[in-house]
């Protein structure tokens, strides 16, 4: 059996392992395991006396990918920007955001659910994780739109969806892990992430304002802020202005010159200095510890994921799929976007049944290849592209297009992450309401996606300035 065979016969078996709820990281590592065995003991046409030397060649091909990759210094951004997130909730800088949003922006149609997004925006730029972003602003946000009499499934739909922000707007967990297995600059994708973020936040704010003005008494306006109280409300929510502005002087030094440092740098000083303010504002013991141990759980699940993908993906390698599936794809007697059209599309089903973090990593050692072939390969000019960019640039634009989907994937029926969270903190929210409630927000999430992929320089303008 050759190895192409041997590839897409044991990642179908992975794919049933997952659909029947196995953890994406084991059913990644069994599989590529099993993989890397089949492949060896074939190549010795199957002795079983070579079945042991098959045996020990996998484990040791296996075992040096853990601390390969995982020593990289990209991915210890993963570990600070979750820290960011967790500390600038002890630190109170939520609820600040919240108040400072809802005094400028509450007057509008739907002002609470726009005040809502922009605040979740806010808070995605220190904070790594989609479901702690909504966790946190169930608590806060939703019981506010309920007492002016919203709809408590759309409340908890404009929550779950917003918080879906924290996987575009650096500092993003995703877009490093992105970096790390597409081996792309970590800090042009972070900084790719800004625009196309706040741009999702501005169609999100677009749709309820929209659906406001149709609907009678859908989102009341809240008026009687003064001035003076709107700008009362900045200086608490100051220290995330400084975090996003530490994080793009470490990628980016819009004075010219070399950046101040690394990302890795500047995750740390954003979570030192969101630390100080934590401990200002009063951070008691038990919190910091909180907050150290949700990151290190929310660390660990992620680097479990990173290491059973990996061993998978050197499998992949052995049997040349991704080589294959290129092929595959150049050879398709189609329009290249419409291919990429159909490959988005297929994360929107994908996603349906899977997490985002192992969608991404499971699929990206075959898909990328792919992609970038129909670009022209990796190192094509833009005057020679299919795209009309170069390879790196097209790298990026792929990978907050896919990042996008997996934002989308986050409140897809039937595993959407973030829509069982937001249940699970209010007692009186069932999964259905969220899911019923975020249903608008597909519309909006299609209409983003649809634009960035016909207008790339949407992506492209920021990280195109290093």
């Amino acid at each position: 059996m050759e190895p192409i065979d041997i590839g897409l016969i044991v990642s179908g078996g992975m794919l049933v392992l997952v659909l029947l709820g196995m953890r994406v990281a084991f059913a990644a590592a069994m599989a590529g395991m099993t993989g890397l065995i089949w492949i060896f003991w074939a190549k010795k046409g199957y002795d079983p006396e070579q079945f042991m030397w098959a045996l020990t060649v996998s484990v040791k091909t296996a075992g040096q990918v853990p601390h390969s990759k995982v020593a990289s210094q990209a991915l210890s951004l993963i570990p600070t920007f979750i820290l960011i997130g967790y500390l600038a909730y002890y630190a109170g800088l939520t609820q600040a955001l919240f108040e400072a949003a809802k005094r400028w922006f509450a007057w509008v149609p739907g002002g609470l659910a726009v005040s809502t997004v922009f605040a979740t925006a806010g808070f995605a730029a220190v904070s790594g994780a989609s479901v702690a972003t909504s966790a946190v602003f169930a608590r806060i946000a939703i019981p506010e739109m309920l007492d002016i009499g919203y709809d408590k499934r759309f409340a908890a739909g404009v929550v779950a969806a917003a918080g879906t922000l924290a996987s575009l707007i650096p500092p993003s967990a995703i877009l490093v892990i992105y970096a790390i297995i597409v081996e792309q600059d970590v800090g042009k994708l972070l900084l790719a992430g800004f625009v196309p973020g706040a741009f999702s936040a501005i169609v999100y704010a677009s749709l309820i304002i929209g659906m406001a003005m149709t609907f009678k008494n859908f989102g009341p306006p809240v008026r009687g802020f003064t001035w003076r109280q709107r700008f009362e409300s900045l200086p608490p929510a100051l220290p995330i202005v400084f975090v996003v502005l530490t994080i793009i002087l470490f990628v980016y030094n819009p004075f010219g010159g070399d950046a101040w440092g690394t990302p890795t740098e500047g995750g740390a000083i954003g979570a030192f200095v969101v630390f100080l303010v934590a401990m200002y504002r009063g951070m008691r013991w038990h919190q910091l510890k909180d907050a150290l141990l949700e990151t290190a759980k929310l660390s660990v699940m992620i680097f479990t994921i990173i290491w059973g993908v990996l061993i998978y993906v050197r499998f992949l390698g052995f049997a040349d799929l991704p080589g294959a599936f290129s092929d595959w794809i150049t050879s398709l007697n189609m329009a290249p976007m419409l291919i990429l059209i159909c490959i988005l599309l297929a994360y929107a089903v994908l996603g349906m049944f899977m997490d985002a973090i192992g969608m991404l990593l499971l699929t990206l050692p075959v898909v990328y290849p792919a992609v970038m072939a129909l670009n022209g390969g990796e190192a094509v000019a833009a005057v020679d592209s299919t795209f009309g960019m170069s390879g790196p640039m097209c790298a990026i634009w792929f990978g907050i297009l896919v990042v996008k989907m997996a934002e989308f994937c986050l409140i897809t029926p039937p595993i959407g992450l973030n829509c069982f969270v937001v249940a699970g903190v209010r007692d009186d929210l069932s999964v259905q309401d969220v899911f019923k409630g975020v249903t608008p927000f597909f519309i909006a999430d299609a209409i983003t996606i649809a634009l960035l992929v016909a207008f790339p320089w949407i992506v492209l303008w920021l990280p195109s300035q290093v």
